[in-house]
């Protein structure tokens, strides 16, 4: 069985809106809904659980109504990794597979979150988008983490704040789409650290986590215009203009 988490408790200032910014409209629909329908529509079955703020909750549950989902409350913000394991600390089901987005990623389509749940590579998988370069629209994805590679597998990722002016210049990115194995991850959530720029507990130091036990990272890779995600109203205006 598999359980999609979405990681949904940041306040999103830079949106500087009254709505949390999972709650935003996009083209008058709030942009998780884009997300939240595409899980339905990938076919998996089972309720996603999204990680929310104990500020969001109430209004989070009654916007998405119409959804079935769970919820686990995240009520300290320290970093995607922690979100991550205020999740896993709400699963009470038989589980063998976490698949995790961000509720800010609204165009991942049906097919491609089926992809990443089916992939089959043992503990970790994650999805991948590189770009040209980081002009027009993609300049969304320059303070992304990049992907760096030794021999092309997957050995780290890092954030962009914690970047070298080298690792900058990677053009792989990392949208945030990942796949655990539900017993590795269980084992190994409570390994991360808050060793870096932002003092937080970084979901993707998970990679590295996989890595230092001799566990090959898979990777997917997807179109860049499925893993735009948005953190600011310049980013919801490019959003805007890429809906069909």
């Amino acid at each position: 069985m598999i359980k999609v988490v979405i990681l949904a408790a940041g306040k999103g200032t830079r949106m500087n809106h009254k709505l949390p910014k999972v709650l935003v409209p996009i083209k008058g629909r709030p942009m998780i809904e884009y997300l939240l329908q595409a899980i339905v529509d990938s076919g998996i079955n089972g309720r996603p659980m999204i990680v929310v703020s104990p500020d969001n909750k109430d209004i989070m549950q009654k916007n998405l109504a119409n959804y079935d989902c769970d919820y686990a409350i995240q009520y300290k913000q320290l970093g995607t990794g922690h979100a991550l394991s205020c999740a896993l600390s709400e699963i009470d089901e038989p589980i063998d597979h976490v698949v995790s987005f961000y509720g800010d990623h609204p165009f991942v389509h049906p097919e491609t979150i089926k992809r990443l749940a089916e992939y089959e590579n043992g503990a970790l998988t994650l999805m991948t988008t590189t770009v040209s370069d980081f002009e027009d629209w993609r300049k969304n994805f320059y303070h992304w983490g990049r992907i760096v590679r030794h021999h092309e597998k997957v050995e780290a990722i890092v954030e962009f704040k914690d970047a070298t002016d080298e690792i900058r210049n990677i053009k792989e990115v990392n949208p945030g789409f990942y796949c655990f194995e539900y017993s590795w991850l269980k084992k190994n959530i409570d390994k991360l650290e808050n060793k870096n720029a932002q003092q937080e507990y970084y979901i993707t130091d998970l990679v590295q986590i996989a890595c230092s036990q001799n566990i090959e990272v898979g990777t997917i890779s997807i179109d860049p215009r499925e893993a735009v995600g948005i953190n600011s109203k310049e980013e919801l205006e490019i959003a805007e203009s890429l809906i069909k």
